[in-house]
């Protein structure tokens, strides 16, 4: 009736302006019938279950029925003139409201409109699922002006009927095996998963017993408790390995529970079953990620430590003792830059492969990190067996290893540690085999040492000094102190070397022989040598501005500072302080020399260019040849003490110092003698030709206020006896 009602209306709607007046009384009795449709409608549709409300277009309540009071527990005072989003559960806020998404048509009272199932929100926070349908109401011309919205819960019980037949269809359709037995263990109901997983048809089990899946592979005792589980002992969860009609084996996961009937008897048995053979492959597979090296395939730190682990609390309890060897091989890193990271790796696995075929099958291999090896050996008798086992290892790396078209040479360091000697944990143990190896590193007679504590010592002590002297940048703490050099001609000062000195707050003066290697050793020289640039200059200026006369002050470079930007760095802070070229020297070590490429060549003979003057320091200590002297722009040599110390009495340095002097002299290159304590030395070089002097028969290194003093004083150098 609703329906016919609201066509005829709108029939008369447009017909208005055609018929005029003569309608109007037409219209009005329409409306009035229309409004009775509406009232005579809505008890129909307020049942218990169901609700009416009533919206604007923005979605603001204008009508709120008693079974929605009902329904979501607000009183219409409470719900009238809010938004219905406060009906919205709080995670269904996709931006979109569902009551004003219809469109066009669908009168109410009508069936057309949109229906939806949606959540809603009750007033005590109870979230519950209704039924939606959304009408358009209209005004008098027709245009919309609201809707009305019928809500009903849905969710309602299943009747007997329709639970047996979705409890079936979910057995039936479940991705687990399902398997009933009744009170004799005789199979009576499978679903189509058990015969997916395991191969056999209903007409192959139903009848026969659940040893149809039997693998043999479980002990008795497991056996028990399932059969127990079977005969009511209570729900059993865990693995088995069960048998598919092929023949394969598979791991399950399986429930076994029991049905009883009303006197309590066991009925019925039924087991849940998954096939996981998926999820054990991926979780071997994630174990294996876990402990074992992607590149070689070998044990990494973390199963290392599981098992030299367990080895230390078996140790403990049996006195028994291992070994931890720290293995680095040499050369990898220039084999990778050269010839491709791909040879490197291989390179690496191949040593993998030798190193484990020397070993023992109880030793553990593990690689650490990068070209660094570890080696546990979990029981020994005495700790010379670790050494015989690192000459195993050495040994096995003498010959070339053939990497695709290359033979590749490769060595090794290694640092020995024994448990329970040294330490009872594994990282500490890691970490002394660590130290040892790095101190193999660096001693030229041997390949392997075994760690000691004074070992440990040492490096703490390096750590704790790489420390103060990041620090001693910051306080203030360095100093330069000055040698004079001192003309074996004339007697005076020609000019000085700035030497770096460290008044450490606690321990006084500290000698460059210890910080400088650390420096090193950790790139901390890298700011040592700018600090010393800046205050040699700083220095010279400040001696300029005192009108004093200064000799060319001598800086010593490292071979880190030496890159293509050390020209304008220096240039830099020479302009800064309004030093010239010829007041600075610069000292370098014949370890620069070794590296020899273009760049270095070209560095030097750009500080050459500049107006600067190269010494070579430490002359004849490191790989000194004719081929050096010639390719590099050096103006100075400096004679190094070791060779000064025996003079005129040791033959042999008297042999070295003489040649010196001879090829210096024939390549004109200037002489400084370093370390001279004696008349005597300073008369043998004086006889020999030799330039210059620097050492403690002049005058140790001193504060640049004694030096000036020195030049203003003009000290001289007294031939023939002591200054």
């Amino acid at each position: 009736m609703l329906d016919a009602i609201e066509r005829c209306l709108a029939l008369s709607q447009r017909a208005r302006g055609e018929q005029g007046e003569a309608l109007a009384l037409t219209l009005a009795s329409l409306d009035a019938a229309l409004a009775e449709a509406r009232a005579a409608m809505a008890p129909s549709v307020d049942a218990d279950d169901q609700a009416v409300l009533e919206l604007d277009l923005t979605g603001y309540l204008t009508a709120w029925s008693p079974g929605a009071a009902q329904m979501f527990g607000y009183t219409a005072d409470e719900a009238l003139g809010q938004h219905v989003l406060f009906l919205y559960a709080g995670d269904d806020d996709d931006g979109n409201i569902a009551e004003l998404g219809i469109e066009g048509g669908g009168e109410a009272g009508g069936e057309a409109g949109a229906t939806a199932e949606v959540r809603r929100r009750k007033k005590n926070g109870d979230i519950i699922r209704v039924k939606m349908h959304i009408f358009l109401r209209h005004d008098d011309s027709g245009e919309p002006v609201g809707m009305l919205v019928r809500l009903a819960r849905v969710g309602e019980a299943l009747s007997a009927a329709d639970k047996i037949n979705l409890h079936a269809r979910i057995i039936e359709d479940s991705d687990q095996g399902v398997l009933i037995t009744d009170g004799h263990e005789r199979i009576v109901s499978i679903n189509s998963s058990f015969t997916r997983i395991t191969g056999y048809t209903p007409e192959e089990s139903i009848g026969k017993t659940p040893d149809l899946l039997r693998s043999g592979v479980h002990d008795a005792e497991f056996r028990a408790k399932v059969r127990a589980a079977m005969q009511g002992a209570g729900p059993w969860r865990g693995e088995i390995i069960g048998k598919r009609k092929n023949g394969e084996l598979f791991p399950q996961s399986v429930t076994i529970s029991v049905v009883r009937d009303g006197r309590g008897k066991i009925s019925h048995t039924f087991s849940l079953f998954s096939d996981i053979s998926e999820h054990k492959d991926a979780q071997a597979r994630m174990q294996r990620m876990a402990n074992y090296d992607p590149l070689t395939g070998l044990p990494n730190l973390c199963l290392l430590t599981q098992l030299v682990g367990q080895a230390l609390t078996e140790n403990r309890r049996s006195q028994e003792h291992g070994a931890m060897l720290v293995v680095e091989i040499t050369r990898v890193g220039a084999i990778s830059d050269t010839l491709g990271s791909d040879i490197g790796n291989e390179l690496l696995c191949e040593i993998g492969r030798m190193f484990r075929a020397v070993l023992r099958e109880a030793d553990v291999l593990a690689r650490l990190d990068g070209h660094k090896f570890a080696v546990a050996l979990l029981h020994i008798e005495k700790r010379e067996h670790a050494a015989v086992v690192a000459q195993k290892l050495l040994a096995a790396l003498t010959a070339p290893i053939q990497i695709a078209a290359h033979s590749l040479q490769v060595g090794a360091h290694i640092g020995i540690t024994v448990y329970t000697e040294d330490a009872t944990d594994v990282p500490t143990l890691i970490r002394y085999a660590d130290v040892a190896m790095n101190k193999a590193a660096q001693n030229i007679e041997a390949d392997f040492l075994f760690y000691s504590e004074e070992m440990n010592q040492r490096a703490k002590e390096h750590l704790r000094l790489e420390s103060e002297l990041r620090q001693a940048l910051v306080n203030d703490e360095l100093l330069l102190y000055y040698q004079p050099k001192v003309s074996l001609r004339s007697g005076r000062i020609v000019g000085a070397e700035a030497l770096l000195r460290w008044r450490h707050p606690v321990r006084g003066l500290v000698s460059p022989g210890v910080f400088i290697p650390v420096a090193e050793e950790t790139g901390l020289i890298l700011d040592l040598g700018t600090w010393v640039l800046e205050q040699a200059c700083r220095q010279i200026r400040d001696w300029r501005e005192d009108n004093l006369i200064m000799p060319p002050v001598a800086v010593n470079l490292s071979a880190r500072q030496f890159d293509s930007q050390l020209p304008q760095r220096i240039a830099a802070v020479m302009e800064r302080y309004g030093v010239q070229p010829d007041q600075i020297n610069l000292e370098i070590t014949e370890s620069l020399l070794v590296r020899g490429t273009d760049n270095v060549i070209a560095i030097m003979n750009e500080l050459v260019a500049m107006g600067m003057s190269l010494a070579l320091d430490d002359f004849g200590t490191g790989y000194s040849s004719l081929a050096y002297l010639k390719k590099f722009p050096i103006s100075t040599l400096k004679i190094d003490r070791s060779f000064v110390v025996g003079l005129p009495y040791e033959e042999n340095d008297c042999a070295i110092a003489r040649a010196i002097v001879t090829m210096a002299q024939q390549l004109r290159q200037e002489i400084v003698a370093e370390g001279v304590e004696t008349v005597e030395q300073m008369s043998f070089l004086r006889e020999l030709g030799c330039d210059q002097l620097q050492g403690y028969l002049f005058s140790q290194p001193v504060p640049a206020v004694e030096f000036a003093t020195m030049l203003r004083e003009g000290k001289r150098l007294a031939f023939g006896t002591r200054a």
